[in-house]
C-alpha cells in the first residue's frame, strides 16, 4: 500500500455523494476542490461523479489537481452512471477502501454527507486517538452544516467520555482557505505579474 511520503500532501474529503438541499453546497465544495489544487494537493475521494463529492473532484480537476478515487466493486457496479474522476482503484470491499484511502492520505477534509461520511470521520478521529495514525482532521462547517456534531463532541467532553486533548483532533472553519491551512497545506504560490 502506498504511504503518504511517496504520494506527497492528498487529502481524502468525506462527503456525500448527494447534492443536500441546499444547491450551494455543491459550488462551495467545487471551490474547496479548486482551493485544493492551488495549494498543491491531490485529491482521494471515493469515487463518485456526482453530489457533493462530484463536485470537489470537478473543482480539483479545473484547477489542474492530482484525483485518486477508491471504490469498492460492488459500489462501481451500482454507480455506474456516476463517471468518477481521476486514476481509481477498485477494492473488494469497504474496508479496503477505507484503509486505501487513509494509507494515501496526509490529512482529512470533511465536507456535508451523510451516514457513510459520519461513518469516515468518526474512524478517522479514532484511529487519531488511538495513536494509529497522526493525521489533521478538518471538518469543512459550510453552513454550520456540522454544529451539531461539534455540540455532541463538547458533550462527550462535558461528560466524560473524551478529553479535551481528543477534542482537539477534530477542528473546524467553514472557509476553505483556512481549512487547507489546518491541514498544513501549504499557501499558494503568488503568480508573477
Amino acid at each position: 500500500m502506498p504511504s503518504t511520503a511517496e504520494t506527497g500532501p492528498n487529502i481524502a474529503v468525506f462527503c456525500g455523494a448527494r447534492p443536500g438541499v441546499h444547491p450551494d453546497h455543491i459550488e462551495f465544495a467545487r471551490e474547496f476542490g479548486l482551493e485544493l489544487a492551488r495549494r498543491g494537493s491531490g485529491l482521494v475521494y471515493g469515487a463518485g461523479g456526482v453530489g457533493v463529492m462530484g463536485a470537489v473532484a470537478q473543482g480539483v480537476m479545473e484547477g489542474g489537481g492530482d484525483i485518486t478515487g477508491v471504490v469498492p466493486q460492488a459500489l462501481r457496479e451500482r454507480e455506474q452512471a456516476d463517471d468518477p474522476l481521476g486514476t481509481i482503484h477498485v477494492v473488494a470491499t469497504m474496508h479496503e477502501r477505507k484503509a486505501l484511502m487513509y494509507a494515501l492520505s496526509s490529512g482529512f477534509a470533511v465536507l456535508p454527507g451523510g451516514i457513510g461520511t459520519l461513518d469516515e470521520v468518526m474512524e478517522v478521529l479514532t484511529w487519531n486517538q488511538l495513536g494509529m495514525i497522526d493525521k489533521p482532521i478538518v471538518l469543512v462547517n459550510h453552513r454550520g452544516f456540522f454544529d451539531p456534531l461539534l455540540a455532541l463532541l463538547d458533550h462527550l467532553v462535558a461528560e466524560g467520555f473524551l478529553a479535551p486533548s481528543e477534542r482537539q483532533l477534530i477542528r473546524a472553519t467553514d472557509c476553505p482557505q483556512h481549512a487547507c491551512d489546518l491541514l498544513r497545506l501549504r499557501a499558494p504560490l503568488a503568480v508573477a505579474a
